[in-house]
C-alpha cells in the first residue's frame, strides 16, 4: 500500500522546478545594448552621411561617365557609349608611354626611397648629439605641398640659371648645362629625383617608428650568439619590423601613382608629353573637357592599384607562411 501521511494524504513524488532566470534583468541587459548601438549609430551618422556625399556619391557618379560621350564642347549628347572611351585610350598612341612612364615614376622613386629612408632611419635611431634637430630637418619636407616642391625643383633644374648645373660645372663633371626639364631623355629623369627627395621622408618616419618598438634584449641576444650587424639586421631587425614594411610599401605605391602634384609643378607633363604619368594625362584629359575619357582614365587607376594591393598582400602573406 502507498503510504500516507496523515495531514496531506498519499505521498507524491515532487518534480523539481525547471530553473528560470529573471525575464526583467535580460530585458534590461537587451534594453541596454539597444540603446548603446543607437547612441554611435547618432554619433557616427554624421560622419556617414559626410563620406557619402562627397566621396562615394562623386565616385559613382564619375563611374557611369565613363561610359557615356561625356564631353564640355557638346552636352547635348550624353548618350551611353559602352566601352568606347577605354578602346579610345588604349589605341591612343601616347598610351605606351604614359604606362612606360608610369613605371618608372613608381618603381624609380619607390626603390630609392625605401633604401634611404631604411638607412636614416637606422641612423635616427642612435643616440648621438643634436638628434632632434636632424629629425625634424629630414622630417620637414613631408610638411611641404608637393606642387610647391615641384616648383623648387623646377627651378633647381632650370638650364641657364639653375643651382644644379652650377654645381656640376664647377665639380668638373659637365662641361655646358644640361637642359634637363627641356630634353625628354631626362626630363623623366629630373621628376623621379625631386620625387625621391620629397618621399624619403615618409619610409623614415614609419621605419623609425618601427625600430623604436625593438626590445633591446632582442640586439643584446644577437650580440651574445656573436651575430654582426649585417646578420641581426637581416635575422632580427628586417623580420620584426617587417608588417610595416609591407603596408609602407603598398601606402607608398599607391600614393606615388595617384601623385600628379610634382610633375605638374616641374613640367606639366612635357616636353610634348614626354613626362605624363596615367594621373596626370587624366587630369589633362579633363582640361580639355573630355570627361567620359578622364572617368574611363580614373576607373582604370582604381582597378590597377585595387589588383596590385590585393596580389602585393597575398605574395606577402605567403613569404610569412612559408618562413613560420
Amino acid at each position: 500500500m502507498a503510504a500516507t501521511s496523515p495531514t496531506t494524504g498519499p505521498a507524491q513524488t515532487r518534480r523539481p522546478r525547471p530553473a528560470t532566470t529573471s525575464p526583467g534583468r535580460g530585458g534590461r541587459r537587451r534594453e541596454f545594448t539597444t540603446r548603446r548601438g543607437l547612441v554611435i549609430a547618432a554619433y557616427l551618422a554624421p560622419a556617414a552621411i559626410f563620406v557619402a556625399i562627397f566621396t562615394y556619391y562623386p565616385v559613382l557618379a564619375g563611374g557611369q561617365m565613363a561610359f557615356r560621350n561625356w564631353k564640355l564642347t557638346d552636352l547635348t549628347d550624353t548618350s551611353w557609349v559602352g566601352l568606347d572611351n577605354f578602346r579610345a585610350i588604349v589605341a591612343d598612341p601616347a598610351w605606351g608611354t604614359v604606362l612606360g612612364n608610369t613605371v618608372v615614376w613608381v618603381v624609380g622613386s619607390i626603390v630609392p626611397q625605401l633604401v634611404i629612408g631604411f638607412a636614416l632611419a637606422l641612423w635616427l635611431r642612435r643616440r648621438f648629439r643634436f638628434r632632434g634637430l636632424y629629425q625634424a630637418l629630414i622630417f620637414f619636407p613631408w610638411a611641404v605641398s608637393g606642387f610647391l616642391i615641384g616648383i623648387l625643383f623646377r627651378w633647381l633644374f632650370n638650364s641657364e640659371f639653375g643651382a644644379v648645373n652650377d654645381l656640376l660645372q664647377k665639380a668638373g663633371l659637365i662641361d655646358e648645362p644640361i637642359p634637363w626639364l627641356a630634353s625628354p631623355g631626362t626630363a623623366m629623369t629630373a621628376v623621379v629625383i625631386a620625387n625621391i627627395w620629397y618621399g624619403v621622408t615618409f619610409f623614415a618616419i614609419m621605419i623609425l617608428a618601427a625600430l623604436q618598438s625593438i626590445p633591446d634584449e632582442l640586439y643584446e641576444a644577437a650580440a651574445l650568439d656573436g651575430a654582426g650587424r649585417t646578420r641581426t639586421l637581416f635575422q632580427i631587425v628586417i623580420p620584426y619590423i617587417r608588417t610595416t614594411l609591407v603596408l609602407t610599401v603598398l601606402l607608398r605605391v599607391i600614393w606615388t601613382f595617384n601623385f600628379p602634384d610634382l610633375i605638374f609643378g616641374m613640367t606639366g607633363g612635357g616636353p610634348n608629353d614626354e613626362t605624363h604619368i596615367v594621373t596626370t594625362w587624366m587630369i589633362k584629359t579633363t582640361q580639355q573637357g573630355d570627361y567620359g575619357r578622364a572617368s574611363a582614365l580614373g576607373l582604370i587607376v582604381v582597378a590597377g592599384l585595387l589588383v596590385f594591393a590585393v596580389f602585393f598582400l597575398l605574395a606577402t602573406r605567403e613569404r610569412r607562411e612559408v618562413r613560420s
